[in-house]
């Protein structure tokens, strides 16, 4: 048997959005930019995809500029705010995805002022500390905090965080990869200036994602070249990705409080299993608390002999099971999770940590041959 648990690294695409990405590349192949019939129906097509992924966020369209995905979105909003916005500090976690922490390290390496909120051994950041920083001086500050944390799941309270900017005239940009599909996002409601979202996250295709930039913020070209996305990011777009994204995103939400209720299940019954699998179990973050967490992860610190440690990756790969030891952009880099390592120095524990994240294409059967392969492990 075969089971993918590992989603928040990627997840597979739906056949609705194969199909329709397949119908616009023999169809609508057309040049978006250019002025004959064929450019024209590409342009459509792009046209329509932004205005129906603008109004899942109640956002308008030209808030939403199309990039190559999340790492890109992520660069682009930081490095527009320090060279067009005029922001000289920005405010983040050191529980950030490495798109946000490696383009910090640069920013800060040419001048600019780099403050990380404190959190707790469960990852929970403190707001007190953020609005500390936010006060702290005069300066032009943005606050880059991820919605939901790709690696323990926790859910920032984006209400309060944006409330907080708004109070300092500080922007307020989210990493909402792993939210975007997930979860519902009003943009008339949020005090929240960017967004960054992943296709492939929401069962899209790879290579495409898109930024949301409030209207009001006059940022400037990030790739340079032709006049696409509103001059803001040069580049033929790529016609078919976007409308695969259009219809994933359509679905996901549609769908929404249906696969929810499922996947807390599958979830619930996974977390109960191990508990009982595993008395000594341990969860990282806040992952087991369903209110204050994603429904889509589990990250499990699992009491297993030190000698036996490297091969529970083996083992479970053997038998055909896909999950994480991390973010998937880490894997074969040699290095552990930098978000277990942060939470690991405020105390918390520091068993071997694994992540399981799950679909609406899991099902409860597949929960039950996980939990046989760990046992077989176990009893080892």
């Amino acid at each position: 048997m075969e089971v993918y648990f590992d989603n928040a690294a990627t997840t597979p695409m739906r056949a609705e959005v194969i199909s329709a990405m397949h119908e616009v590349m023999q169809t609508a192949y057309g040049n978006p930019s250019s002025t004959h019939g064929f450019g024209r129906a590409a342009k459509a097509l792009l046209e329509n995809a932004r205005k129906s992924i603008a109004a899942h966020f109640n956002a308008s369209a030209q808030e939403i500029i199309f990039t190559s995905g999340g790492t890109e979105s992520d660069n682009m909003i930081l490095r527009c705010a320090v060279k067009d916005l005029g922001v000289t500090t920005i405010i983040s976690s050191p529980l950030e995805h490495h798109a946000i922490l490696h383009a910090l390290d640069q920013l800060e390496a040419e001048g600019v002022t780099v403050h990380y909120v404190d959190h707790d051994a469960d990852g929970e950041l403190n707001y007190e500390h953020l609005e500390n920083l936010l006060a702290q001086d005069t300066t032009k500050k943005l606050v880059t905090l991820m919605y939901v944390n790709n690696e323990i799941g926790n859910l920032l309270d984006v209400g309060r965080v944006g409330a907080l900017c708004k109070e300092h005239s500080a922007l307020f940009h989210s990493d909402t990869v792993q939210s975007v599909g997930h979860f519902k996002m009003d943009m008339q409601e949020l005090t929240m200036d960017f967004f960054s979202a992943a296709a492939h996250k929401f069962h899209g295709p790879k290579g495409v994602g898109f930024s949301f930039v409030r209207k009001q913020t006059q940022i400037k070209p990030f790739i340079l070249g032709g006049a696409q996305e509103r001059g803001l990011r040069a580049g033929t777009e790529s016609v078919h990705n976007v409308v695969g994204m259009q219809k994933a995103l359509d679905i996901a939400y549609a769908q929404l409080e249906e696969e929810r209720s499922h996947i807390l299940q599958l979830k619930s019954r996974f977390i109960a299993e191990l508990k009982a699998l595993f008395p000594d179990v341990q969860f990282n973050g806040k992952c087991s608390n369903m209110d204050a967490s994603t429904y889509t992860v589990v990250n499990v610190g699992l009491p297993v002999p030190e000698d036996k440690v490297g091969l529970l990756d083996f083992h479970l790969d053997l038998k055909g099971v896909a999950c994480s030891k991390g973010s998937a952009c880490q894997s074969g880099s040699g290095k552990g999770s930098h978000v277990i390592g942060a939470l690991q120095q405020k105390g918390s524990s520091d068993l071997p940590a694994l992540r399981f994240s799950f679909s609406g294409f899991n099902t409860e059967a597949e929960v039950a041959y996980v939990m046989e392969v760990l046992r077989e492990f176990k009893e080892r």
